[in-house]
């Protein structure tokens, strides 16, 4: 189990939102926290602490006013830390070059591999072809509709059919390095797991996975370790003191370290 932090861009600023409140129509989320600080800071401080894999996230589309100076926010970010963060929203096969040369070390791709409900396999071929097997994420952040999970996606506004299960997962290993899972319902609320998610990752636990949703005490994290059998890496955002919360960044970090 790993800390992979994060830098969420939205509106061109760095900020840790509700994930279920995210509306492209007016560029509109409930804000937990927005920082005075922009994202080179949090890249050189994750760098400085040898932190790898977080993910750099672009909150608004392409056809948002704002997207440019967020856009522009990532590729401080991946140069300022390059090989050290991986970068997604709004990667395709015609942008995900741009940004590994800035210095992602991954891209990670949702929308443009769920299409119209779907897995779009046409789609995530041409996303291997493009940049490799070796530096694709495939988000599979979920919501729970029932008593399941479904892929949602379009900044985790609409659901997909597909079901996140072992069934998924084994298909989509073949094309991706990693998965990074948002539990959105949770997103940004940091009152907890979703605990049968975790599970459900764990249990798999092919390739390297990493959580986020509902950090938000370190109970929570060793309930994420348990669950997820220790095979699960974590993201934690609203919760940390970088970003408004109660837990220390310093002492997640030795945590980490410690083990």
């Amino acid at each position: 189990m790993e800390f992979r932090p994060c830098i969420d861009i939205h509106n061109g600023k760095v900020k840790q939102i509700v994930g279920s409140s995210l509306m492209d129509n007016g560029d509109k989320a409930r804000e937990n926290f927005v920082s005075a600080r922009d994202t080179v800071f949090f890249a050189k401080l994750y760098q400085r602490d040898r932190l790898k894999g977080g993910h750099v996230i672009l909150l608004n589309p392409a056809s948002s006013s704002y997207y440019e100076e967020t856009k522009r926010q990532a590729i401080e970010a991946l140069r300022a830390y390059p090989g050290g963060l991986q970068v997604g929203g709004g990667i395709c096969p015609e942008n995900a070059e741009e940004f590994l040369r800035a210095g992602a070390s991954h891209v990670i791709v949702t929308s443009y591999v769920f299409r119209e409900g779907r897995v779009d396999y046409h789609n995530l071929e041409r996303m291997v072809q493009t940049v490799g097997k070796k530096h694709l994420v495939l988000d599979i952040s979920c919501r729970k509709k029932g008593d399941a999970y479904f892929v949602v996606t379009d900044r985790w506004q609409n659901f997909t059919e597909e079901r996140v299960n072992e069934g998924l997962l084994c298909r989509l290993l073949e094309y991706a390095d990693e998965f990074l899972v948002h539990g959105v319902d949770v997103e940004g609320k940091s009152g907890g797991i979703e605990k049968e998610l975790a599970a459900l990752l764990g249990d798999w636990g092919q390739i390297p996975i990493t959580y986020a949703g509902g950090i938000g005490s370190f109970e929570d994290l060793k309930e994420l370790k348990t669950l997820g059998k220790n095979r699960l890496d974590v993201t934690i955002g609203s919760a940390l003191d970088l970003f408004g919360g109660s837990m220390e960044y310093q002492k997640v970090v030795e945590m980490f370290q410690a083990e």
